[in-house]
């Protein structure tokens, strides 16, 4: 009976604690800095800082998402890369919180924004959501943002040539429980944009990004220098030495999920996001601004 009554009470405990854990991380997040380094940057003798941004989902850590700006504006951004999910698309949710941030981020430096699968559904059916998407975009791009919607876009950064796509896949690429045939030519054909390693401007450093990252192997296939994703939430939960366990297309163990990946001359970073929706769990998986240093 004692045996029991142990543990009964360190079941409760471990139970609290595990509760007391999700609270926290649906609550604040961290700063994740990553170094990518690359040959094309050779002789550049500076760095290039981007702050990557994913899945707010509306979220607002302090009034007006002070406690988060703040967090941005210490890492001294050269451009701000926004993947996609800032806001949630319901109907009956405002976008507000996610608009005026956003607007706010243009004071730092220039802000290059793709759509996730939440601004896409609000996009493909507007008259769901009151034609809310139209309003939205303009709103952000007279304050200066730059939306990507299968589109490129050319920055130079202290004389470095950067090359930044936002790819737009259609929502029935996120439809749970099935993936899309999607390839490298596929990119490009909704691009209009020739594969990196077919440009003739070799020396230009190529982004892309590009919400969901279930198709990974064909934006490598594509030919980007960094490939930066989010969509997973970090897998809602993740296991030490194995990562995310599910994706929202409920594939198990997503082979990226929140982490960076180094294969030959790409790197991959996927982020964690920085909120939740629907199922607002997060376990041993904080939520996160990706800062990444690109030097030679």
């Amino acid at each position: 009976m004692m045996g029991i009554r142990i543990f009964l009470i360190l079941a409760a405990v471990l139970l609290v604690a595990v509760f007391l854990e999700i609270y926290r991380e649906t609550h604040s997040f961290r700063v994740t800095r990553y170094t990518v380094n690359s040959g094309k940057m050779k002789g550049f003798g500076d760095e290039i800082r981007i702050l990557f941004f994913s899945d707010l989902h509306n979220m607002e850590y302090g009034k007006h998402n002070e406690r988060l700006f703040r967090a941005a504006a210490r890492e001294n951004p050269d451009l701000i890369l926004i993947g996609g999910d800032m806001l949630v698309g319901k109907p009956d949710v405002s976008y507000d919180p996610a608009l005026k941030f956003v607007q706010r981020l243009t004071e730092l430096c220039p802000v290059f924004y793709a759509n996730g699968n939440h601004e896409q559904r609000m996009k493909e059916e507007p008259w769901k959501y009151s034609f809310s998407y139209e309003s939205y975009r303009e709103q952000l791009i007279r304050k200066g943002t730059v939306f990507l919607e299968n589109e490129s876009r050319e920055i130079t950064i202290r004389g470095k040539k950067l090359v930044v796509s936002g790819l737009e896949l259609p929502l029935v690429s996120y439809v749970k429980f099935r993936k899309d045939r999607i390839s490298g030519s596929t990119v490009s054909e909704s691009l209009g944009f020739t594969p990196p390693q077919q440009n003739p401007d070799r020396e230009a450093y190529y982004i892309l990004l590009a919400h969901n990252p279930t198709y990974m192997d064909a934006y490598k296939e594509w030919g980007a220098d960094l490939i930066l994703s989010g969509h997973l939430h970090g897998g809602i939960a993740r296991i030490p030495g194995i990562g995310g366990v599910i994706t929202p297309q409920v594939f198990l163990f997503p082979k990226y999920s929140g982490e960076m990946t180094v294969e030959g001359d790409r790197t991959i970073i996927v982020s964690k996001g920085l909120g939740t929706h629907t199922v607002n769990i997060r376990f041993m998986n904080m939520p996160e601004l990706v800062s990444v240093r690109i030097h030679g």
